[in-house]
């Protein structure tokens, strides 16, 4: 058995109310035995089977406790007509009250104190036992009074005992979520410190070599030996910025992310593949794109494709049965791409500007380009993105 005896107590209560039961009937025989035999009742086993009986609600405790009170309070008939209350019959009624003072509140609990144990006292009263000892009723009804105040009283106390612990675990798991969400907190701001020493470092030895680049081009003609060591040293540099922009992609990414794809990253190219697939989904896609396009950098390529699978995808979610366009050219030294659907869009509500429409304007805003969404005044929807462009190749002067 792997789970402890708390845990086993609290998942199985009728089992381990059951085993209570037994061990009160046990106590009841132990006393009988150590009895003198001139003070056992005349029929020894119809006296066991009545404390079987008087110890059975303690079975029903925990799984049903309301009835158990009333099948105790049914036996306190017992005494009035056999003229003998058993041992389990008392310490049935101190085990409810202690069971419904922990488990009830204020209110139940004392209510079922005073059902259980007013009657009690009105037969010590009414029909008093003939114990053998010179007490009067009210030492009997003082008794059972304080019997029941220290049942209920430890019951009580046990549950402000539990609760206070409850609270204490509580306030120690909140403690300790605190406690790591701050730790995390300060690798993220230690990470981010890192990233942007790090770009810094990146930035720096780019510049230095878009300048060797310059020069070398320059000189190529007139100094070979010159531009042949501003390659040379350019070829140095770029593998130290190779490396520094593989630690600052370690320093960014998350415990949670997977490792590096080395796969090469989607682009402009790749737009006619992506076409494709969302025809076979379902919905039909027309890709007109104007002639030539500028070969742009990657990181513009790289944005382009997001964007278009993103509102291809909202499409494909949202539209219902309806066409798309995907259009890409350039204006006025820029890129721009438009993607529209013929569909029903999206269903009004405060909450539809989604992750989606988020990381398209992050993306866009990041090479200082301008994003237009929203719905199409014949119906469906329009995402249009303007993003300068500058041609790969050219070196400005």
């Amino acid at each position: 058995m792997t789970e402890g005896p708390e845990r086993w107590w609290v998942r199985r209560p009728l089992a381990a109310d059951a085993l209570l039961f037994v061990a009160l009937v046990v106590l009841e025989t132990v006393f009988l035995l150590l009895t003198p035999r001139e003070f056992w009742p005349r029929q020894v086993p119809s006296a066991l089977a009545w404390s079987v009986l008087c110890a059975a609600p303690v079975a029903l405790r925990r799984v049903a406790p309301w009835p158990a009170v009333g099948a105790a309070l049914a036996t306190l008939a017992l005494p009035a007509l056999l003229g003998q209350a058993p041992t389990s019959q008392s310490l049935t009624f101190v085990v409810l009250t202690y069971t419904i003072a922990v488990n009830r509140p204020l209110p139940l609990a004392v209510a079922a104190t005073v059902l259980l144990w007013v009657p009690v006292a009105a037969l010590n009263v009414l029909t008093p036992l003939d114990t053998g000892l010179d007490v009067g009723p009210a030492y009997l009804v003082l008794n059972n009074l304080l019997t029941a105040l220290l049942a209920y009283a430890v019951g009580r106390a046990v549950r402000a005992r539990r609760s206070s612990l409850r609270a204490l675990r509580e306030r120690a798991r909140v403690a300790e979520e605190n406690q790591r969400a701050l730790a995390e907190q300060a690798v993220a701001d230690e990470r981010r410190r890192i990233a942007r020493e790090l770009h810094d470092v990146v930035a720096h030895h780019v510049s230095v070599m878009g300048v060797l680049a310059t020069g070398a081009r320059r000189v190529l003609r007139r100094d070979l030996s010159a531009a042949d060591e501003a390659i040379a040293t350019i070829e140095d540099t770029s593998r130290v910025t190779l490396r520094e922009l593989r630690r600052l992609l370690d320093v960014l990414r998350t415990d949670a992310e997977p490792a590096a794809d080395l796969t090469p990253q989607p682009g402009l190219a790749g737009l006619t593949a992506l076409v494709e697939q969302v025809r076979e989904a379902g919905l039909p896609v027309t890709l007109e794109v104007a002639d030539p396009v500028p070969a742009v950098e990657e990181g513009v390529s790289l944005t382009v494709y997001r964007i278009v699978q993103e509102a291809l995808t909202n499409a494909l979610k949202h539209a219902g049965r309806a066409t798309a366009t995907v259009r890409l050219g350039v204006a006025e030294g820029c890129l721009t791409v438009e993607i529209t659907d013929t569909g029903r869009g999206r269903g009004p509500g405060p909450d539809r500007i989604g992750h989606g429409l988020v990381g398209m304007r992050e993306r866009v805003g990041l090479y200082g380009g301008i994003l237009h969404t929203g719905p199409r005044p014949g119906g469906g929807f329009r995402v249009y993105v303007r993003i300068p462009v500058e041609q790969v190749g050219v070196v400005p002067a």
